[in-house]
């Protein structure tokens, strides 16, 4: 069974993550003694993955320089320049529509800033998705501090819902940033365009599109520099 290509979005600027990503893109910041993103890089080539697209924008030549073409993982990695190309960050979906050449009929996509070590990219859960009828899969996990309301409601039957259009009682989880998706999802935004995936995602749930699963590891969103210290001294 083979693994479905996968996106790591990695183009942002990490505002928030300032002064550190003024020298050094987020998903190459060290933790735990090696950039963020090979955490990644590892995960999906023990998974089956071989072929990894790379979204870059902010101070974007470290990549290739960091990471190369991915031989040393057992991986093919290419990148979607989108600071060359286009100036400029085109966000999440933008970024998606952006890369969709590179990706084919389904992908994972995962941000470049979320330290996730036991996620497993099953190869029988991408074979699942592109045997069914969804836009995209979603996996949501416990609500951390930073974001204690939840961004989505979860049914029990695996449905992601708007958290304001759910029947009382639905859990409402925080989007992992991990997810399968197929090129339906971010359908008519043009390539270099600027696009938000929340859109989207709504757009898929409004039409019954949009599944979901719950993931109970450890995960943190690296958002800040506190977070990365405390990661950093969990050694």
């Amino acid at each position: 069974m083979h693994n479905l290509p996968a996106l790591i979005l990695a183009a942002g600027r990490g505002e928030r993550m300032r002064p550190l990503t003024d020298t050094t893109p987020k998903p190459l910041l060290s933790v735990q003694g090696k950039p963020l993103i090979e955490w990644h890089l590892e995960a999906l080539a023990r998974d089956g993955v071989r072929e990894v697209v790379i979204n870059t924008a902010h101070l974007e030549e470290q990549f290739p320089a960091a990471l190369g073409d991915g031989s040393r993982w057992g991986l093919r990695i290419r990148y979607s320049m989108e600071g060359r190309d286009h100036g400029g960050a085109l966000e999440t979906a933008g970024g998606m529509a952006q890369a969709l050449p590179m990706l084919g009929e389904a992908f994972w996509v995962l941000a470049g800033d979320v330290f996730v070590p036991g996620f497993r990219f099953e190869a029988s859960a991408a074979q699942a998705f592109v045997e069914g009828p969804d836009w995209g899969q979603m996996w949501l996990v416990p609500n951390p501090a930073h974001v204690p309301q939840g961004d989505f409601a979860l049914t029990p039957d695996g449905r992601v819902q708007r958290k304001d259009q759910t029947t009382t009682g639905t859990p409402a989880y925080t989007y992992s940033t991990i997810g399968l998706y197929r090129p339906a999802m971010v359908a008519g935004i043009q390539p270099g365009e600027k696009a938000a995936l929340r859109p989207c995602l709504e757009r898929a749930i409004d039409g019954g599109r949009l599944s979901g699963r719950l993931y109970t590891g450890p995960w943190v969103d690296v958002g800040t520099p506190q977070r990365l210290a405390e990661l950093n001294a969990a050694l």
